[in-house]
């Protein structure tokens, strides 16, 4: 999504006009956001990194008007509400549960793209995103339409926290200060090429900062970052200066030994989480290299309209050809139902993607969408 916004707080119902003022107000940054200063990672024998920063490994079509876009949402009254008036149902997690567990493969959907995974006996947290709005502003950008189904405190203690790149709604400075302070020490922080100079600026340096197709091992468990088709910004000048992609888990079983007691105690499982992604032949990559997966979570939401979003996020129809390229067994819709980010109602997602599957000749159950806070035990 773009670093900035707009979208208005339809639970209080304000008049549409000012957010034309906000719009015109915000012109000239919006505007320099496109701009990039030379890339200290540059270099020559990489194909995704330029002398202006980072860039995709597949060609596609060039960056459409953010500002035809915002005229058009404008203009037509886009979002709308969703038919249930943004009172999607809500599931408690199992507190009690995730906390004792160490074997069983799980996952529980927060909301957005923040989920727990449990793998490996290890517990990680994807995009953690806990704030009120998915923005750099407290009083404008996208909010949280639908409570949070738990809070950071109630979670169990969390090993690993993964970031796809550094937007707004993935890259949460106060969930990750949070977290780094959570009681029994701060998880270890992935992130992406050029963010963990942020995050040490913020006090967080239990970070590993890796590049597309490396490889970090944590006892039995197997992580990798992997591409996607995307682009990052934080600030005005900083577009496409960090990378972005997704986050693949292999859980081998090992012999238990005195360094790792637990280990035998879990079971052989691949999950696969995909960010926020456009569509590219990257997905066929994945599932190339990495021969299936037994879970894979796969944005489903913010596409519209096609021709604006369609480099950044992927539609319905093509998160089931992302499900198939990677060869997924089952599948998980994130990126829905959390924050109004584009034009789509935020009950559509799960319709289309039932449409999808049928259209694929698909079982239903092969890629579901699950409550916000529910979880799902998963069977290894």
């Amino acid at each position: 999504m773009p670093p900035i916004s707009l979208q208005q707080d339809r639970s209080s119902k304000p008049a549409r006009r000012p957010r034309l003022a906000i719009i015109a107000a915000l012109a000239l940054a919006t505007a320099l956001a496109g701009c990039s200063s030379s890339s200290k990672y540059y270099d020559p024998n990489k194909s995704n990194r330029t002398e202006t920063g980072f860039r995709n490994n597949y060609p596609e079509p060039p960056r459409a008007s953010f500002w035809k876009w915002q005229w058009e949402r404008l203009t037509e009254g886009v979002p709308k509400p969703p038919a249930n008036d943004y009172k999607f149902p809500l599931a408690k997690p199992d507190l009690a549960w995730l906390k004792a567990n160490r074997k069983a493969p799980s996952v529980t959907w927060i909301g957005h793209a923040t989920a727990l995974l449990q793998i490996g006996g290890k517990n990680v947290l994807t995009d953690p995103m806990f704030s009120e709005r998915a923005s750099p502003f407290s009083f404008i950008g996208p909010k949280r339409k639908v409570p949070l189904p738990v809070q950071i405190a109630e979670l169990p203690h969390i090993d690993v926290v993964v970031i796809s790149h550094n937007h707004y709604d993935h890259l949460d400075r106060a969930s990750v200060e949070q977290l780094n302070l959570q009681p029994g020490g701060p998880p270890l922080f992935l992130v992406p090429l050029g963010v963990r100079e942020w995050m040490n600026g913020i006090g967080i340096t239990n970070v590993r900062e890796m590049d597309w197709w490396d490889r970090l091992s944590l006892g039995s468990l197997d992580i990798y970052f992997v591409p996607a088709a995307h682009w990052s910004a934080r600030g005005l000048f900083d577009r496409s200066e960090t990378l972005w992609g997704g986050w693949v888990f292999q859980n081998l079983k090992v012999p238990a030994t005195s360094d790792a007691p637990t280990a035998e105690q879990s079971e052989p499982y691949s999950m696969y989480f995909a960010g926020d992604t456009g569509y590219s032949k990257d997905f066929r990559d994945i599932g190339e290299r990495f021969g299936r997966f037994d879970l894979a979570l796969i944005p489903i939401g913010a596409y519209a309209p096609r021709w604006f979003m369609q480099n950044q996020h992927v539609d319905p129809a093509q998160a089931v050809l992302i499900h198939e390229d990677v060869r997924a067994k089952r599948s998980i819709g994130i990126h829905w139902g959390t924050f109004e980010l584009a034009d789509e109602p935020l009950d559509e997602p799960p319709q289309k993607l039932a449409e999808a599957l049928k259209e694929a000749h698909l079982p239903a159950d092969q890629f579901i969408t699950l409550k916000h806070g529910e979880t799902l035990k998963l069977e290894p």
